[in-house]
This record gives C-alpha cells, structure tokens and sequence, in this order.
C-alpha cells in the first residue's frame, strides 16, 4: 500500500469551524440552520419581558373595568333603593290618610249617635 504525502506548501486549505466541529467535505450540501416558522403563535415570538408587561397591563384594565363596573352597579342599587323608599313612604302616608278617614267616619257615626239618632233614621 502507497501512503501519500501531502505538499507542505500553503495551498491546504483549513478546516472551517463549526458547531459540531467539523465540516462536511461536500460543497453541495448546504449548510443547516434552524427552522424559521412564518406561523408561530405570537407568545411564543415575543420575549417574556414583553409578554409579561402586556400581562401586567391587561390586568390593570381589567382591574380597572371591574372597579367602574361595580361603581355604576352600586349607583344604581342606590337609586333603586331610594325609589324603594319613596314607594314605602307614599304607601304609608295613603294608609294613614285612609284610616284617617275612616276614624274620622267612625268619631262622626259617635257623635251621631250621641244626638240620639240612629242607623236608621240616618240612612
């Protein structure tokens, strides 16, 4: 068997360097590199600094929504209280005028009476 030996001259060229330490010696493959996905979700594009910011803002509005939501519902409950009340109020006052009324229809039937006259002759 024959050894060859190789020129010492500068024409050898060195090895490329590459992540794995060495080069494929054939100039038609190319060289691989990571995937690049059009389609990935958006979480995933962005950095977590980024996406935890935008996290962080998204609750404050909705920290923020909530509190006007409950604000606008105790509004409302407080009106819808006060008519409640005013309703009460009107019913109480008509009840006490009717049994006015009707104390009074009964201290008139008295005095009648007292005069010595009766349902009879009344009516």
């Amino acid at each position: 068997m024959e050894t060859r030996e190789l020129p010492q001259d500068s024409s050898v060229l060195p090895l490329a360097s590459s992540s794995s330490g060495r080069v494929s010696g054939k100039p038609w493959k190319s060289q691989k590199t990571a995937t690049v996905r059009s389609n990935l979700p958006q979480g995933v594009k962005t950095k977590w600094d980024e996406r935890m910011e935008k996290t962080k803002k998204a609750k404050a509005i909705k920290l923020l929504q909530t509190e006007l939501k409950e604000e606008k519902q105790a509004e409302k409950q407080r009106r819808r209280e006060i008519t409640l009340e005013r309703k009460k109020a009107a019913e109480e006052r008509r009840r006490l005028e009717e049994e006015k009324a009707k104390m009074g229809a009964r201290k008139a039937a008295r005095l009648r009476r007292k005069a010595g006259r009766t349902k009879k002759i009344n009516h």
